[in-house]
């Protein structure tokens, strides 16, 4: 069993309390608890402890007042509504002790002492049908072990940590309970440690193959690891069993959208908003799907009711924003600044509306105004953010340490001989969209879209326990036999096939790809690859004013995308080095000057003959899911080029950071 961490003095004051209010030393208790709020007063427990010990000493309104000094600051902590049910019962406020207590199991339904005082309260008022489902869910809390219920609290109250430590050691101890297995994977999705999360439930799984709601926690979880294909062949025998589930149907069109198969994700989102129609977040979602296929004006309409229902939906005005042809009116901007300005809004919604703004500002020509909500979008998603750049730069040196000339000439041709894939890199905003929708004009060539395959191989391989200061990957490469590289290889072209028509070529355009240029080599040694470069300030300034729909969060400050994009090129330079010809590097610039010799340039590095249409690419009718959807449908431009140029007052940071990189980009 893992070593439990060391408490921090604080909770060893908490602990102290309450053992000093179990021995019914409530004064004690009390001063120690008001003592402890005096030291830190965001202290969630000691304001807890303060209400419960003032109850205890029958000083009900001081202890009603407490409650809502803890609601302020921790509005959604279960126990402070029970406390509150409790503080009612004693004035005899039988009405206001129900919601407390409603409150209390809505937000954490494994609170027992709820329950019970709610099956009480309901037979004393003649709620008899209320009762016995109260009673239902005493007995069904009863049937649990006790650390499933205790870890059932904590995990409601967002205390993730000691959820996961309760549950670890009675699983260890020869627990083998559903519950314990679900709920641990709850908390390892939350903690973004999918895999295991998935692992856990298939355990689950076996013990009650037929439980819907581990099944559909399940799917969730595939979902998240952008696994679709099984996500839908799970949901398609759920809903065989039960199609009018919404939260079968929703993820299913949500599955359907992620496989590009967006007519049936369209068909899907309209038949939940029949049923639905005041759900803003299922207009946005079918918004996507229209928009990825070309449908732009259905798409703003859609966008647009989203913002109707819910005005301060930051997702719906950024979505018309990220169109990139979409120019809001006066009254549009008036109410986003209202909207943005307002202290109840929340943060997602807040710095969705900033990067709206921004780019409604600009669009202006205001570039003031314009810069001054790109950064704030900006500081409030980078504050929100866990990322380390030094992994990424861990990432770079190991690399390079690791993946020499040698190493490869004693893997040479160990993958997968198939050359179907034909990988686009770079960074995001580079113009990779471009480049594909070029590519997917040809006759021969499938275009799919940004694939996570490669990332999910990688993951693999660097385990979940991996360190990220000292991962295993790319280091576990050289452990790896011919034929592991031939099955990676093989896994690879299997699963990408859910993406993929009748096509003898397709592309597969995750930019961060540019990392695992070596895994490609040897898992695929005949694919071809594409790096996509730009120019590094107006590649780095279009990141900045971009919100990402999840990931890329290095973009979020000028120094994080500064030192992103050095180590991108230390890392082409060494992939160039090491395996000379392999890459094809394509400058955005290049391509917009002189379109027609960089396309048969592309082509003839593909061993593709010449077509016409890719010339025409922005005639091309196919899905395109990035954000630069709209602009690829549109003949090329050269206005992109320099817009950096308009706010270059504020990008000094950026230039000093970059440093050489404004030079040696092109070499």
């Amino acid at each position: 069993m893992p070593t439990l961490p060391t408490p921090a003095p604080i909770e060893v004051e908490i602990a102290r309390i309450r053992e000093l209010s179990k021995a019914g030393l409530h004064c004690e208790a009390l001063a120690a608890a008001e003592a402890l709020v005096d030291a830190v007063p965001t202290s969630r427990d000691a304001l807890y402890l303060i209400a419960t010990n003032l109850r205890c000493l029958n000083r009900l309104a001081d202890a009603m007042a407490s409650l809502q000094d803890l609601e302020r600051q921790h509005p959604r902590f279960s126990l402070l509504y029970q406390e509150r049910g409790y503080c009612f019962s004693a004035q005899r406020d039988v009405s206001h002790a129900i919601e407390a207590f409603s409150q209390a199991v809505n937000l954490n339904p494994a609170l027992m002492t709820s329950w019970i005082m709610l099956e009480r309260l309901y037979r004393m008022t003649g709620q008899v049908q209320q009762a016995s489902k109260a009673a239902e869910q005493v007995a069904m809390l009863n049937q649990l072990p006790p650390e499933v219920v205790r870890a059932g609290i904590l995990f409601s109250d967002g205390e993730l940590s000691a959820t996961g430590n309760i549950l670890r050691r009675y699983l260890q101890n020869g627990g083998n309970h559903v519950q314990a297995f679900r709920l641990l994977a709850r908390v390892e999705r939350q903690t973004n440690e999918l895999e295991e999360a998935e692992r856990l439930l298939v355990t689950a799984l076996k013990l009650e193959p037929n439980y819907r709601a581990t099944r559909l926690d399940y799917a969730r979880v595939l979902f998240e690891q952008q696994k679709y294909l099984q996500v839908i062949e799970v949901l398609e025998d759920l809903l065989a069993a039960d199609p009018g589930d919404k939260d079968f149907r929703s993820l299913y069109a949500a599955a359907c959208a992620g496989l590009g198969r967006h007519e049936r994700a369209i068909d899907a989102y309209r038949q939940l908003l029949a049923e639905s129609p005041q759900s803003h977040e299922f207009y946005v979602a079918l918004a996507h799907s229209l928009k990825c296929i070309g449908r732009r004006e259905e798409a703003v309409a859609s966008y647009k009711t989203a913002s109707d229902i819910n005005p301060s939906f930051g997702d719906a005005y950024w979505s018309l924003a990220n169109l990139k042809t979409y120019h809001f009116s006066d009254d549009e901007i008036a109410h986003m600044r209202a909207e943005e300005s307002n202290s109840g809004v929340a943060s997602i919604d807040r710095y969705h509306l900033c990067f709206a703004l921004g780019r409604a500002y600009e669009d202006r020509k205001q570039y003031a105004d314009s810069w001054q909500y790109y950064e704030r979008g900006n500081t409030l998603k980078r504050n929100e953010s866990r990322y380390r750049l030094e992994y990424s730069e861990i990432n770079t040196r190991q690399q390079s340490e690791i993946c020499t000339a040698e190493f490869f000439a004693h893997r040479a041709n160990v993958g997968a001989p198939d050359s179907d894939p034909i990988f686009i890199v770079g960074l995001p905003r580079s113009g990779s969209t471009l480049i594909e929708q070029i590519l997917a004009s040809h006759s021969q060539v499938e275009g799919t879209q940004e694939l996570p395959e490669l990332a999910r191989i990688v993951r693999g391989l660097e385990g979940s326990q991996s360190d990220p200061e000292n991962p295993r990957y790319p280091a576990v490469l050289a452990e790896l036999a011919a034929e592991d590289f031939r099955k990676l290889g093989n896994g690879y072209l299997n699963i990408t096939r859910a993406y993929r028509g009748n096509k003898p070529f397709f592309i597969d355009k995750m930019p961060n790809n540019f990392r695992h240029i070596g895994l490609i080599h040897l898992i695929l040694p005949n694919a071809r690859v594409i790096d996509v470069c730009r120019e590094p300030m107006a590649c780095c300034f279009s990141n900045l004013k971009q919100l990402f729909a999840s990931g890329q969060e290095f973009t979020y400050s000028m120094e994080d995308i500064a030192r992103y994009y050095r180590t991108y090129l230390d890392l082409m330079r060494h992939w160039d080095a090491v395996l000379p010809g392999r890459v094809l590097r394509v400058c955005y610039e290049d391509v917009v000057e002189h379109l027609e010799t960089n396309v048969r340039r592309i082509l003839r590095f593909c061993a593709l003959e010449f077509e016409p249409a890719c010339l025409e690419f922005y005639k091309t009718q196919r899905t395109v899911a990035t954000a630069s959807s709209e602009q690829v449908r549109q003949p090329i431009f050269c206005d992109s080029l320099l817009q950096w140029r308009n706010y270059e007052r504020w990008l000094r940071p950026l230039k000093d950071a970059l440093g050489d990189a404004v030079q040696r980009y092109r070499e």
